[in-house]
C-alpha cells in the first residue's frame, strides 16, 4: 500500500535533510499520539536513504541500560542499526544484549556514538594528513588548485558523501534513560557534521524524556513535525489502498470524526470490518464499531502461522525486539516437537512470519525485527506462564554473555530463588567494582525481585539504588528516599538516606552519624568505607579541610578499592591542603606514573597532586598533571571528568592560558548538564565568570554568576562561596568596588566555619581589602587583610604574599603613607620573581605604577605600567588593559612598544576563537583529527570544520605550517618548548 498524505511534513523533513547535506547538523522532533503514523512518516521519508542508524524504545525494556544505544551501534559497538528506510545498517546486535558494561556512563557511550557517526560519514584518514584535506570541503584553497589528485570545486572531496547520515530514535518515551543521555551528549557536539537526527515521540512533554534532550529538540533552531490525524480525503485514499472502495466524502468525514483520523485505528477498523464498515458509516444513527485490541489483530495473524513460524515469532519475542534468526530458531526448539523441527527450517519459518507481517528482515541485515514494538508486546504477553518460562530458559542456554543469560533465568523464575538472586547480586557487585554502575543497578534490582527474605530484598535494593545514583539515573531522588525510609532501620539504610540528602547538610550529617553508629567497620569494612567517604564529601561541602582528609583517609584504609566514589583520594589530598599542609602532602606523595599508565587510584592521586601544585604556585607542574589526567579519564564517571576538566581550567586560568580555560570550563559545564548534575560544577561556574570577566565579556560572566547565585540560596558554604567570588570578580573587572563588597560580605560570616582563608586555595581577602580601600574605609580594609597576611607569611606562599602586598600597598596609599605603600609594593616585586601567574604580576605592576604616577614619579611609573601592559596584552585582558592605558596617558607617555605589541589579539593564535585554538594546539602537538575529537569530546567532522577556519586565518596550508605558525607566537600559543611557562 502506498504512503498516504503528510505532504507538508515530508517537505519539512526534506528541507532539514538538505541543510544536513550542506554540513549543518539538524535536530528533528516528530511527535504525535500513538498510532498517528510517526514511524510510517519516518519510514517513507528515509525509504531511499542508505545511511541510517536506527533504534527504538520499548516499554518492556525501558530499564535496560543502554539498550537503545546498542541498537544504534550494534552489539559490538562497531556497526550501525539498520534503519527504517531500507538502509544498509550492518549492526550485529542481538536481542540478548550484553548491556552497557562497555561504557562507564552516558558520556562514554555518547562519545562512542560520536565515533560511529564519524565512521558513517567517512571521517578520518585523509583529513589527518599534512595536506589540504585538512581544509574541509568549504575552505578556500591556499595552494595550486590543479594538483594531481586534489579535488577541484567541481568534484567532491574524498570521504565526504553527499547523503547525510540519518540517526533515528523511535518511541523515545520508552528509551532507557542512559541512552537518552548518551544521545544528548553526542547531539550537543555536532557542529559541521552531515547528520540528521530524528527523535520520534508521542509527547514532547513526556516526563520520561531526559530534560536535556527535550531542550535540544524543542529549541527554536530544531525542526518540529507535529502529526495530527489524516483528513477525510486522505482516509478515503487510505481505504482505497486497502481494497475498501466506495468510501464517500460523507462516510470519510464520519470515519474521521469517529477515529480523529488516527491511521492505526482506521487501518484496524478497515482490516477488521472490510466493506462492512461502509454500511455502519452510511447510517448516521449507527455507531461504527471500535477497533478490537491490537493484540487481537496480532494474535489472529499468529494463529494462522504454522507451528514452526509461530515458534520462531514467539522465540524472537522472548529474545527482544530484534535478534539473529539463528538465535531465535535455537530458542524455538523448546517450542517444537522433534518431528515439527525436522520438517521445517529457519528460512521457511522466517519467510512465513515476514509474509504475515509479524517480523521484518532486510537484505544485508543480519537481524530480524518486529515491525512495531506493539507487535512484539502482543506476542510476548500472550505467552502463557509455562511457555514463557520454557522459552526464557532456552534463551538462557542460547545466549553467550553472562548478563543476558542471568536476565533470562530471572524472567523464567516462578518465584523467589535465593541462589539465582545471589548470582545476580554477585554480578551486580562485580559491575560496581568496575565502575559500570548502570549495569550493576540492573542486576541488583533483579536480585531484589528474587530475594526470598525481606532482608535480602532490602539489601539488594539499597545497593541497586546506590549504583543508580552513581550512574546518574535516579530521576526522582525524593521518591526513592521515601521508599527507602520504609525499610528496616540499619546502617545501609541510614547511609543511603544520608547520601540522598547531601543538599540538607544537617539531615545528611545526622543520618550518616546514625549509619556509623549502626556499623561495625571491622566486620563491615565496605559499608564503613562508604559512610566514611560520604562524611568526607559532607565536610568538603562545608570547606572543613582537616575533617575531610581524616574521613577520606579512614575510608581508604577500610576498603581502598570499594568506597563507591572515585574521588576519595582527591578528597584526602585537598583536605590536607585546605588545612595548611599542601607542601608537606606533596613531599610525602609517592612517585606517580604517566597518567596514560596510571591505575584508577593513581589517576585520583594525580588529580589531587595537580590541584595541590596549583595551590602551591607550581602552575607548570599543575597544568602538566591535570592535562594528563583529563586526557586519560575518558572511561571514568562523569563526576570525575567534570572535576578533572574544572581543575585543569583553574590551573590554566592562573597560568594565563585563558583560551584553554574557557574551552575546559565549557566542557565541564556541558558534561555536568548532560547528566543532569549541574550542582557538581558550581566551582566551574565561578571560574567561567572569572575568566569571562577579565576578558571583558561581562554578559557571559553575569550569566554564570547568576546560575551560581541560584544554588547559593540554600545557604550552604560552597555554593555561597562560589557565587560570591563569581560576582566579586565580575565587579572588580568592571571597576565597581561597592559591588565587590556586597558580593564578598557573606564570606566574612562563613570564614570561621571552614578553611576559606588558606593561601593559594580560593583567594578573596585581597579583593575585599582593595574594595574597602577604594571606598575610603581603611579600618575594614585592615581587618580583612591582616589575618591573610599573617597566614600567608606563615605558609611562605609567594603568590599569596604578592596579592597581599598589592592590597597592602593600595591600602597604605589610600591612607597617605607613601613610605609604607612603597615598601609594600617593593615587597610584592620580590615575591613576583617566584610567581608564575602572569595576571597576578600584571595587577601588581599596574597598582604600583598607578601609585608612582600619583606620587609624581612618572619615569618609574612608566616602567611599571609598561611591564603591566605587556602582560595584559598577551593575556588579552581589555578591562585592566584599558586602566593601564589610561595610567600611561596620565603619565604623558602614551602607548609604547611595536605595532604588533600595541594591538592585542592580532597575531597568530590570538586570531582564533578558544575552540579553534584548542583544536589547533592539539593538532600542532601531533594528534590526529580523531584523537583531537576524543580529547575535546567533539566529532571528527567538527575538528575538520575548525581546521577549515584555522588554516585561512593563519595563512597556512598544512599541519606542519600550522605548528610553525603557533610556535612563532611564543609561550602564549601553547606550542613549543616554552609553552608551559606563563607570559
Amino acid at each position: 500500500m502506498e504512503f498516504v498524505g503528510r505532504t507538508d511534513s515530508l517537505a519539512l523533513l526534506a528541507a532539514a535533510r538538505e541543510r544536513a547535506r550542506a554540513g549543518h547538523p539538524q535536530r528533528v522532533l516528530v511527535e504525535g499520539p500513538a498510532g498517528i503514523g510517526k514511524t510510517a512518516l519516518v519510514r517513507r521519508f528515509l525509504r531511499d536513504d542508505t545511511h541510517v542508524l536506527y533504534g527504538a524504545g520499548e516499554e518492556a525494556e525501558s530499564e535496560l541500560a543502554f539498550g537503545v544505544l546498542e541498537q544504534l551501534l550494534g552489539r559490538d559497538g562497531t556497526g550501525d542499526g539498520s534503519g527504517p528506510g531500507g538502509g544498509n545498517g550492518t549492526g550485529n546486535g542481538t536481542g540478548s544484549r550484553a548491556g552497557g558494561r562497555r561504557w562507564a556512563d552516558a558520556h562514554a557511550a555518547g562519545a562512542a556514538l560520536l565515533e560511529a557517526l564519524d565512521e558513517a560519514q567517512g571521517a578520518g584518514g585523509a583529513p589527518d594528513s599534512d595536506d589540504l584535506a585538512t581544509r574541509g570541503p568549504d575552505t578556500p584553497r591556499t595552494s595550486a588548485p590543479d594538483a594531481p589528485g586534489t579535488p577541484t570545486p567541481d568534484t567532491p572531496a574524498p570521504n565526504t558523501p553527499d547523503t547525510p547520515i540519518a540517526l533515528v530514535l523511535d518511541d523515545a518515551q520508552w528509551a532507557d534513560h542512559l541512552s537518552l543521555q548518551a544521545l544528548t551528549f553526542a547531539v550537543r557536539r555536532l557542529r559541521a557534521d552531515r547528520v540528521l537526527v530524528l527523535v520520534v515521540v508521542r509527547d514532547a512533554e513526556d516526563t520520561r524524556l531526559a530534560e536535556g534532550l527535550r531542550r535540544l529538540f524543542t529549541a527554536d533552531d530544531a525542526v518540529r513535525v507535529r502529526l495530527d490525524g489524516l483528513g477525510p480525503a486522505e482516509l478515503a485514499e487510505l481505504g482505497g489502498g486497502m481494497g475498501v472502495r466506495g468510501l464517500t466524502a460523507q462516510a470519510a468525514a464520519r470515519l474521521h470524526a469517529h477515529t480523529a483520523g488516527n491511521p492505526l485505528h482506521v487501518k484496524a477498523l478497515l482490516e477488521q470490518e472490510g466493506t462492512g464498515l461502509l454500511e455502519a458509516l452510511g447510517e448516521p444513527g449507527v455507531t461504527p464499531p471500535a477497533p478490537k485490541s491490537f493484540t487481537a489483530l496480532v494474535l489472529a495473524k499468529l494463529a494462522a502461522c504454522s507451528p514452526a513460524a509461530d515458534a520462531l515469532v514467539c522465540a524472537a519475542a522472548v529474545l527482544g525486539t530484534h535478534c539473529t534468526p539463528a538465535d531465535a530458531w535455537e530458542v524455538a526448539g523448546a517450542d517444537l516437537l522433534d518431528e515439527e523441527r525436522r520438517a521445517a527450517d529457519v528460512l521457511t519459518a522466517l519467510e512465513e512470519a515476514v509474509h504475515t507481517g509479524l517480523l521484518t528482515e532486510s537484505p544485508g541485515d543480519p537481524l530480524i525485527r518486529f515491525p512495531h514494538p506493539l507487535v512484539h508486546a502482543a506476542v510476548y504477553h500472550q505467552l502463557g506462564p509455562s511457555r514463557r518460562a520454557a522459552l526464557h530458559l532456552s534463551a538462557a542456554r542460547t545466549v553467550r554473555d553472562q548478563a543476558p543469560r542471568l536476565r533470562h533465568r530471572a524472567l523464567a523464575a516462578a518465584g523467589p530463588d535465593p541462589e539465582l538472586a545471589a548470582e545476580l547480586a554477585a554480578l551486580g557487585r562485580k559491575f560496581a567494582a568496575e565502575g559500570a554502575w548502570a549495569n550493576a543497578a540492573g542486576q541488583l534490582t533483579a536480585a531484589a525481585r528474587l530475594g526470598p527474605e525481606p532482608a535480602a530484598y532490602e539489601q539488594y535494593t539499597l545497593e541497586a539504588v546506590e549504583c543508580a545514583l552513581l550512574a546518574g539515573d535516579v530521576p526522582d531522588v525524593g521518591e526513592v528516599a521515601q521508599r527507602i525510609a520504609q525499610f528496616t532501620p540499619g546502617g545501609w539504610r541510614s547511609y543511603l538516606l544520608g547520601r540522598l540528602s547531601l543538599f540538607d547538610l544537617d539531615r545528611a550529617e545526622a543520618l550518616l552519624a546514625d549509619a556509623w553508629h549502626r556499623c561495625d567497620p571491622a566486620a563491615e569494612p565496605v559499608l564503613g568505607a562508604r559512610i566514611a567517604g560520604q562524611f568526607a564529601a559532607l565536610h568538603g561541602s562545608m570547606s572543613h579541610g582537616a575533617e575531610m582528609a581524616e574521613w577520606a583517609d579512614l575510608a581508604i584504609r577500610l576498603a581502598p578499592d570499594d568506597t563507591a566514589t572515585d574521588m576519595i583520594r582527591v578528597l584526602r589530598l585537598t583536605g590536607l591542603a585546605m588545612s595548611g599542609r599542601a607542601p608537606q602532602t606533596l613531599a610525602e606523595l609517592a612517585p606517580l606514573p604517566d597518567p596514560a599508565l596510571a591505575t584508577p587510584a593513581q589517576l585520583e592521586e594525580l588529580l589531587g597532586r595537580g590541584t595541590l601544585r596549583e595551590w602551591t604556585g607550581d602552575l607548570t607542574g599543575a597544568v602538566r598533571d591535570l592535562g594528563g589526567v583529563f586526557g586519560a579519564c575518558h572511561g571514568r564517571a562523569a563526576s570525575f571528568r567534570v572535576v578533572a576538566a574544572t581543575a585543569l581550567a583553574s590551573a590554566e586560568y592562573r597560568a594565563g592560558r585563558w583560551d584553554d580555560a574557557i574551552v575546559h570550563t565549557d566542557l565541564a559545564l556541558s558534561l555536568a548538564a548532560d547528566t543532569d548534575q549541574p550542582h557538581i560544577a558550581l566551582y566551574c561556574r565561578m571560574l567561567a565568570a572569572q575568566v569571562h570577566a577579565v576578558r571583558g565579556a561581562f554578559a557571559k560572566a553575569q550569566a554564570h554568576a547568576r546560575v551560581a547565585r541560584v544554588y547559593a540560596a540554600g545557604g550552604h558554604v560552597n555554593p555561597t562561596l562560589w557565587a560570591a567570588l563569581a560576582e566579586a570578580h565580575l565587579a572588580r573587572a568592571q571597576g565597581r568596588p561597592e559591588e565587590v563588597l556586597a558580593a564578598l560580605g557573606p564570606l566574612l560570616a562563613l570564614a570561621p566555619r571552614g578553611d576559606l582563608e588558606e593561601p593559594g586555595t580560593v583567594p578573596w581577602a585581597d579583593l575585599l581589602a582593595e574594595a574597602w580601600a577604594a571606598l575610603g574605609d581603611e579600618k575594614h580594609a585592615v581587618q580583612a587583610l591582616a589575618p591573610y597576611e599573617v597566614l600567608a607569611t606563615q605558609r611562605g606562599h609567594h603568590g599569596a604574599l604578592l596579592a597581599a602586598a598589592r592590597a597592602r600597598g593600595t591600602l597604605e596609599a589610600a591612607r597617605g603613607d607613601t613610605v609604607a605603600a612603597e615598601r609594600a609594593f617593593r615587597s610584592g616585586l620580590k615575591h613576583a620573581a617566584h610567581v608564575e601567574a602572569p595576571f597576578d604580576r600584571a595587577l601588581l605592576h599596574l597598582a604600583y605604577g598607578g601609585f608612582l604616577r600619583r606620587a609624581g614619579r612618572r619615569t618609574r611609573a612608566g616602567e611599571q605600567l609598561r611591564t603591566a601592559r605587556d602582560l595584559l596584552v598577551r593575556l588579552d585582558a581589555p578591562p585592566d588593559l584599558g586602566r593601564c592605558e589610561r595610567e600611561l596617558a596620565a603619565c604623558g607617555l602614551g602607548p609604547a612598544g611595536s605595532a604588533p605589541e600595541r594591538e592585542p589579539r592580532t597575531r597568530g593564535a590570538a586570531l582564533l576563537t578558544p575552540q579553534e585554538l584548542a583544536v589547533a594546539r592539539l593538532v600542532a602537538s601531533g594528534l590526529t583529527n580523531r584523537q583531537v575529537a576524543r580529547e575535546l569530546v567533539i566529532s571528527v567532522k567538527t575538528v575538520e570544520y575548525h581546521l577549515g577556519r584555522i588554516f585561512p586565518k593563519l595563512g597556512v596550508d598544512s599541519r606542519t605550517r600550522l605548528t610553525a605558525a603557533l610556535a612563532a607566537d611564543g609561550p602564549e600559543s601553547g606550542v613549543g618548548p616554552s609553552a608551559g611557562r606563563a607570559p
